[in-house]
């Protein structure tokens, strides 16, 4: 049995807001990092610098829960049954066999078999749910309702997944299933009038697994996922391209969003 410690890092808050960070980490096991072929070792599609761009999050006392193997152990954004979220689309998989480019991970050799699968549900990604779910819990009963920022960044030009550039600022509530009406429009406010930015509201990334799944905004759980072009951050030629001019504006935007997400004046619909 793995320790929760070591699959996720959690910084408990008092506000009615959860910020996940589920596609962060960069952990690989010793047991799985041996069949990983050289493109499966780069890890090209972590979620970069996302806990720096949300530097500001635990000054705001929210509760950040952010994981720390990589999404190639497990995705913890994605059904336990690997129930496909967008049918007839390019998508990766509970244990993912490709990059968002389709390039193998594995040596050729190595068969993902079922087995394995669900050893690294029940180690990896059952854990994190629980932990999820302890949280809503707690937060509900200390306020009555409560808020879910799941917070993902992905290249901005992946062919195989969708045509040209992506818009800056992805937002998905479940084609407006997961989160009340009036809560969105105040997050996507300021985006609105931003000549920096652009964004799209359910586009092509609509929330994963845990918008879908948490989002019950008639029962006062409210879920948005950003999906972030991470080139509205930094250079995504290499992950050690941090930009600071253009994370510093882009911070600045998301504070904003998630400060009008936890005002208390909306009502709980």
């Amino acid at each position: 049995m793995i320790e929760p410690a070591s699959i996720f890092e959690i910084h408990r808050g008092n506000q009615p807001l959860i910020i996940t960070m589920p596609h962060v980490g960069t952990k690989i096991p010793d047991n799985i990092r041996i069949h990983l072929n050289n493109t499966g070792l780069s890890l090209i599609d972590t979620d970069w610098h996302l806990e720096r761009l949300y530097n500001f999050a635990k000054a705001l006392d929210v509760t950040i829960i952010i994981a720390k193997f990589s999404r190639y152990v497990v995705d913890l954004n994605r059904p336990p049954d690997n129930q496909s979220l967008y049918p007839g689309q390019t998508t990766t998989s509970l244990c993912p066999l490709e990059t968002f480019d389709g390039e193998p991970i594995y040596y050729n050799d190595h068969e993902l078999t079922e087995d394995e699968i669900s050893r690294r549900r029940e180690l990896y990604w059952q854990p994190w749910h629980d932990c999820v779910q302890q949280e809503l819990k707690r937060l509900k009963t200390m306020h009555g309702h409560v808020q879910l920022w799941d917070a993902h960044s992905i290249r901005s030009v992946l062919p195989l997944h969708f045509k040209g550039t992506l818009p800056d600022f992805n937002f998905g509530t479940n084609s407006g299933k997961s989160c009340a009406l009036e809560r969105l429009e105040l997050v996507v406010s300021e985006l609105s009038n931003s000549s920096t930015f652009t964004h799209v509201v359910n586009g092509r990334y609509k929330g994963g697994y845990i918008t879908r799944h948490y989002g019950q905004p008639n029962k006062g759980i409210h879920a948005i996922q950003l999906e972030l072009a991470q080139s509205s951050y930094m250079t995504e030629l290499s992950p050690l391209y941090w930009d600071d001019k253009k994370a510093d504006i882009a911070r600045s935007v998301i504070k904003s969003a998630l400060e009008h997400f936890l005002l208390p004046n909306v009502p709980n619909l």
